[in-house]
C-alpha cells in the first residue's frame, strides 16, 4: 500500500445492492397451522419461483403448531406480480392445511431502541397473572418486548424477554420491586457479548452450595449444636459481627478429635441441582470457586470431589490430634470474600463484569455487590433486597437459566433426552 492510500477497513464495506432502502415494497408471510416436516422448505420452495430476497425470517414451534413468518421483497422479476405470488402462497397452503396471511408494507423491520437487556424470569409456577406483571413494567419503564422464548419447563419454567428501548439499571430496579411482590423470581442482565463470553461463577458454601452450614455439623458432634445454631442465625442476619460469631462457635468445638472432620464431610448435602450447575458451566469453559465463612477442611474436599478452580476458607486449628478451639490464618468474612473474587478473577483474567457470585447470607453482601452479577439464593431478605436477582427455588441449577443456558442444552451436553 502506498502512503496516499488510505488505510482500509478490516471489515468489507456493505454492498450497495444489500442495503434495504426504506421504501422497498416488502410482503410479510405468515403461515399458522400444524407442524410438520418440510413446511419451512415448502414455502421457500414456492416463494423462489418469484425471485425474492429473503429480508427476515422467524418461526415457533409450540405444542404441535407452527408459526412461521418470512419478510420477503416484492417480486420484480419475470413479469409476476404480487397478486400472482399471493395466489400461489395460499393454494400451497390450503394443500397441507395451513393458513396464510400476507401483508404488504416497505422496508425492514424498525429498527430496536436502544438500550437492550435479557430479562430472566423464573416461576414455580409462572402464571398469567405475574407475566402479565413482569410485562406491564416492563412497558413502564419505556421498554419493548422484541422476543420472548422458553429457556426450561422444569424444576422451574424460566423465560427469557428479549427487551430493548431503556436502560438496564432501570429495568433492573423497577422488576426487582414488581418481581417481590407477585413472588417470581427476576433476572436482568445486559445484552451484548459479553453474556456468552468465559466467566467465572464464585458460590458460597454452606445453604448455597450445600444444604448445611458446616459448623453446626461439628458443633453437632460436640454436644453444642443448639448454642451454634442460635449464633449462626444472628450472624447470617447481620446482628453480630461475623468474626466474632465465628471465634465464639468455633471456642465450643475445642477438644473435638481430628477424626471428626471425615464424618463431617460424610454429613455434608450437596443443594439440588449443584452438580449439574457445575458440570454445566466447566464444560461452556467457565471457571468456578466457592468461598466460605467455613473450614478449609471441608471446602477442600469439595474441591476435589467437584473439580472447582478455586477454594478459600477458615482453617481449624489441629493440635495433636485435636480441635483447638481457634481458626488460623486471615479470616473469610464479608470483606473478605470480596477480596477473594477480585482475587479469583485476576487469577482467572476474567473482568469483574463478567463474574457472577453466588450467596445467601449478609456476609455475601459485598462479594455479589463486587460481581457482574449477584444472585442472592434462598437468601435472607436483606440480601434479597440488595442483591442484582434473587432466586427462591430450591434448585441450584437454575442459575444457569440467568445465563441464559436452556434446559435442552444442559440435558444434550448430558448426553440425556427429555
Amino acid at each position: 500500500m502506498s502512503a496516499s492510500q488510505p488505510p482500509q477497513s478490516s471489515l468489507s464495506p456493505e454492498p450497495p445492492e444489500s442495503r434495504r432502502d426504506a421504501d422497498t415494497p416488502t410482503l410479510l408471510v405468515k403461515i399458522f397451522g400444524k407442524d410438520r416436516p418440510g413446511i419451512t422448505a415448502g414455502l421457500f420452495d414456492t416463494l423462489a419461483a418469484y425471485s425474492v430476497d429473503v429480508v427476515d425470517i422467524e418461526q415457533v414451534v409450540t405444542r404441535g403448531r407452527i408459526v412461521l413468518c418470512a419478510l420477503v421483497t416484492a417480486p420484480t422479476a419475470g413479469g409476476t406480480t404480487e397478486g400472482d405470488l399471493r395466489a400461489t402462497v395460499h393454494s400451497w397452503a390450503e394443500s397441507l392445511k395451513l393458513q396464510a396471511e400476507i401483508i404488504s408494507g416497505t422496508g425492514d423491520n424498525r429498527p430496536r431502541g436502544d438500550g437492550r437487556s435479557h430479562v430472566t424470569v423464573l416461576g414455580h409456577p409462572l402464571t398469567a397473572e405475574s407475566t402479565a406483571a413482569i410485562a406491564a413494567t416492563i412497558t413502564s419503564t419505556g421498554g419493548n418486548i422484541d422476543r420472548v422464548f422458553r429457556l426450561a419447563k422444569y424444576p422451574v419454567t424460566a423465560v427469557e424477554f428479549a427487551v430493548s428501548g431503556t436502560g438496564t439499571e432501570a429495568l433492573r430496579t423497577a422488576l426487582a420491586v414488581e418481581a417481590a411482590g407477585i413472588g417470581v423470581d427476576v433476572a436482568v442482565v445486559s445484552a451484548g457479548l459479553s453474556r456468552r463470553a468465559q466467566r467465572l461463577v464464585v458460590m458460597d458454601v454452606d445453604s448455597t452450595l450445600i444444604q448445611d452450614e458446616v459448623i453446626e455439623l461439628f458443633a453437632a458432634h460436640a454436644g453444642c449444636e443448639a448454642e451454634v445454631a442460635a449464633v449462626t442465625e444472628q450472624a447470617m442476619r447481620g446482628e453480630l459481627d461475623f468474626e466474632q460469631s465465628l471465634h465464639a462457635r468455633v471456642a465450643l468445638l475445642a477438644g473435638l478429635d481430628v477424626s471428626v472432620v471425615e464424618k463431617v464431610r460424610a454429613d455434608v448435602r450437596l443443594t439440588p441441582g449443584a452438580r449439574t450447575l457445575i458440570r454445566t458451566l466447566k464444560r461452556l469453559g467457565y471457571q468456578v470457586g466457592v468461598v466460605s465463612g467455613g473450614f478449609t477442611q471441608v471446602t477442600d474436599d469439595l474441591k476435589e470431589r467437584l473439580g472447582l478452580d478455586f477454594a478459600s476458607a477458615n482453617t481449624l486449628e489441629v493440635v495433636d490430634g485435636k480441635l483447638t478451639g481457634r481458626v488460623t490464618g486471615d479470616i473469610v468474612d464479608r470483606a473478605g470474600k470480596a477480596r477473594l473474587l477480585r482475587s479469583f478473577a485476576a487469577e482467572a483474567g476474567v473482568p469483574l463484569a463478567q463474574t457472577v457470585a453466588i450467596g445467601d447470607g449478609a456476609n455475601d453482601l459485598d462479594m455479589l455487590n463486587t460481581a457482574g452479577l449477584g444472585v442472592a439464593f434462598n437468601a435472607k431478605p436483606m440480601v434479597r433486597e440488595a442483591a442484582h436477582t434473587a432466586v427462591n427455588v430450591p434448585f441450584l441449577d437454575t442459575v444457569l437459566y440467568l445465563l441464559g443456558i436452556t434446559r435442552e442444552e444442559v440435558e444434550a451436553a448430558d448426553g440425556l433426552v427429555e
